[in-house]
């Protein structure tokens, strides 16, 4: 017996200073060329998970089972990042001192245009858990951008419409590669969504002008998605709610990590408690599920991201130009995937690259007319980014993007029709930051684009200023030319066409400090070679040009704070728009339909300590919106009342980890008024009638149980509020 013991506990000891003597202890002091000490700096083996935070001394101390040259990184805000190669039996008792960066917090920044968010960025307006608890927009992030300055209210689209633009003249990217299909599709007059999750993203840049040279073939925006890094801990998310239920799952390793995320949608069960104005042989129905596999090399970060999603229902609706009900069918899936990889090639020079991929195959039916359309895209783009030092910095990459369109359908049943086309277009760009001195900095681009489905070519130059003022406050100002190739409705029908043209001008003034922050925008957008056809819609019998043009002129102001009053957090968003064009069949420069001249936002979310509860209210406001009268003499001279939507939502922890949410949009029914569809041929008295567009539903309820499980059980899902 005694000798059984004694075998185990020379097992253990064995064992025990085995495990010992395999881990390394790394050390040293880390401080600035005064020999001040730097606390706080982030201290780890790259591409490892071993690391540490120096203390009040700048010392830092910790263990790791890595062997062999290994790469040890310091990096601190306010200070050049270092690294230094080498065994890691040598990486002890070090003396680390790191160089001031010129483009540090204290330093100036190049944000004009830019609203960004995550904690990734230097001005941050939003994170992503504020898009889950911001009243109104059901989680949602097209809906939570819609509170910020820039944006239009059209509650019958959903979709980004910014400074006077059409929706379509935004572009979406996933890890900086473009997405093709970025929205839900709906039905005539009901608001879509975005296809993806919030909580897969840390950072959120939603530009309303003014953006990077990287970017292009978008006239007024760019919404820039970013999945996470680096997941905190491994955990599972469990969601029941009132239009079905979700699951998703983090699973850390070593040097990989993986997210899975998967949502089932009906709305059978919640019509049938609050049902609509529309007719549903088939309530909407979805299927969705995401996925980000990450694995860090020695030098950077693959990332791997696909999402695939599956719609279908079957409506009937009222229509002035049909006797009963107009019949709506569809059925709409998209897959979209990317591969990115960003790291370093030596110290100085950075590889950005990757490849996205979608497939989108929609059908419908609207009454007699059956359409299918089938798109295939691809995007490619690489990057490289020297950093010559602290104060100059030269990007420059290439891209490709190539479109296989396919359109195939019968109208009253004999008459069969079929449109297809390859859309490939080729950029090349170039970009510098140069930092004149800490308070003074200018980046500046060029774009050139050539698309051979259209054989024509474009050229932009972007230049955007930023002259710091004072410790918490900055004046900018940004230039640029931007060019836009027409949608696939159009390209299908007619490509003997030209790139569209937008220049902006804008000016910034922001002022941020101690969680608050104030920003102010004037812009002037002109717009040249818009799309013009010669009937009322774009129809095949069409007549296509590119004489179109228009203006879009305004202010956007934006109030965050989270400072003044204890356990309030809230932000205030104005925006004022002068906008006309002519486009389309317009047949004059005027103000489209989309456009209002006043928006506001107000979104405040306060948290009561006793009730363990966040209590969030939204008010949104915007001005009557013009509208064609075809018994006037007069263009679009109608103009809808004011829009108004109060509304509220409440989150309780239950526990550490189990959230209940309620949330009501448009608490108090208000009837808004989009605008009026007229019939095609007027009555027996020479008059047009007309027909109001408004939503199907006056208000909307929500309630959902959230419940994660976490490596963390102290941690719970309202930390960050």
């Amino acid at each position: 017996m005694m000798q059984a013991i004694k075998t185990i506990f020379t097992i253990l000891f064995l064992t025990i200073f085995t495990q010992l003597h395999a881990q390394t202890n790394i050390s040293g002091t880390v401080s600035d060329k005064k020999g001040e000490p730097i606390p706080g700096a982030n201290v780890y083996l790259e591409n490892t998970y071993d690391g540490a935070t120096t203390d009040l001394d700048g010392k830092f101390t910790f263990t790791t089972t890595e062997t062999g040259e290994q790469t040890l990184v310091v990096s601190n805000l306010n200070f050049h990042t270092f690294r230094q190669l080498g065994d890691v039996n040598t990486l002890n008792e070090l003396q680390i001192v790191l160089k001031e960066a010129i483009n540090a917090l204290d330093a100036v920044v190049l944000s004009v245009g830019s609203l960004k968010a995550g904690g990734t960025t230097a001005v941050s307006v939003m994170s992503p858990l504020d898009v889950v608890t911001t009243a109104g927009v059901a989680g949602d992030f097209i809906g939570a951008l819609q509170t910020l300055p820039g944006t239009q209210t059209v509650g019958e689209d959903g979709r980004l419409f910014v400074r006077g633009g059409t929706a379509d003249e935004t572009g979406v990217y996933i890890d900086g590669l473009q997405v093709f299909k970025p929205y839900i599709s709906t039905t005539n007059n009901t608001p879509t969504r975005g296809r993806y999750s919030p909580f897969l993203f840390d950072g959120i840049t939603f530009s309303t002008g003014g953006y990077s040279a990287e970017y292009g073939n978008a006239l007024s925006s760019v919404l820039l998605l970013n999945t996470i890094k680096e997941p905190k801990q491994n955990e599972t998310n469990i969601s029941l709610m009132s239009l079905g239920l979700g699951i998703g799952h983090t699973q850390k390793w070593k040097k990989d990590a993986l997210t899975i995320n998967a949502s089932y949608i009906n709305l059978a069960p919640y019509n049938n408690l609050a049902p609509d104005s529309d007719t549903w042989n088939k309530l909407p129905e979805s299927l969705s599920g995401e996925a980000v596999y990450r694995h860090n090399t020695k030098n950077g970060l693959f990332k791997f991201y696909t999402a695939y999603s599956l719609s279908k229902f079957d409506v009937e609706q009222e229509n002035i130009n049909y006797d009963g009900l107009a019949r709506f069918k569809l059925k709409d899936s998209n897959w979209y995937t990317n591969l990115s990889y960003d790291g370093f090639i030596g110290n100085d020079l950075k590889l950005t690259t990757g490849l996205s991929y979608s497939n989108s195959n929609t059908d419908v039916v609207f009454e007699e007319t059956d359409v299918n359309d089938v798109e295939n895209a691809l995007h490619f783009k690489t990057k490289l980014k020297h950093n010559f030092s602290n104060a100059f910095k030269l990007s420059y990459g290439a891209e490709l993007t190539s479109i296989n369109f396919n359109e195939k359908g019968s109208a009253n049943q004999t008459e069969n029709f079929e449109y297809s086309f390859t859309h490939t277009m080729g950029s090349i760009f170039a970009e510098s930051e140069v930092f004149f001195s800490t308070d003074f900095a200018g980046k500046f681009g060029v774009r050139g684009e050539y698309n051979a489905l259209l054989k024509d070519y474009a050229f932009s130059p972007r230049v955007s200023l930023a002259y710091k003022l004072n410790g918490q406050s900055q004046l900018s100002f940004a230039y640029g030319d931007f060019y836009q190739t027409p949608q696939n409705n159009e390209l299908k029908i007619e490509q003997n066409l030209s790139f569209q043209k937008a220049t902006h001008y804008i000016l910034n003034y922001q002022y941020k400090k101690n969680k608050q922050l104030f920003r102010a925008e004037v812009y002037y957008k002109d717009y040249a070679s818009l799309l013009q056809y010669d009937t009322e819609i774009d129809v095949p019998s069409a007549n296509f040009n590119n004489n179109g043009f228009g203006y879009a002129k305004g202010i956007d102001l934006f109030w965050k704070d989270s400072k003044n009053i204890k356990n309030l957090q809230y932000w205030v968003s104005y925006s004022y728009l002068d906008t006309k064009r002519k486009y389309n069949d317009f047949s004059e420069q005027v103000t489209p339909s989309f456009a209002t001249k006043h928006n506001a936002s107000l979104v405040t979310k306060y948290w009561i300590n006793h009730w363990r509860s966040q209590v969030g209210v939204t008010y949104s406001f915007a001005s009557g919106r013009p509208y064609d009268n075809p018994n006037t003499n007069q263009f679009m001279s109608g103009k809808t009342k004011t829009y108004n939507n109060l509304s509220v939502n409440w989150s309780y922890l239950i526990s550490q980890q189990k959230i209940l949410f309620v949330s009501v949009s448009n608490i108090m029914g208000i009837k808004n008024t989009y605008g009026y569809t007229y019939a095609n041929t007027p009555d027996v008295n020479g008059m047009f009638q007309r027909q109001a567009i408004v939503p199907s539903a006056d208000r909307f309820f929500f309630v959902g149980f959230f419940w994660t499980i976490s490596d963390d059980k102290s941690k719970n899902q309202l930390d960050n509020l």
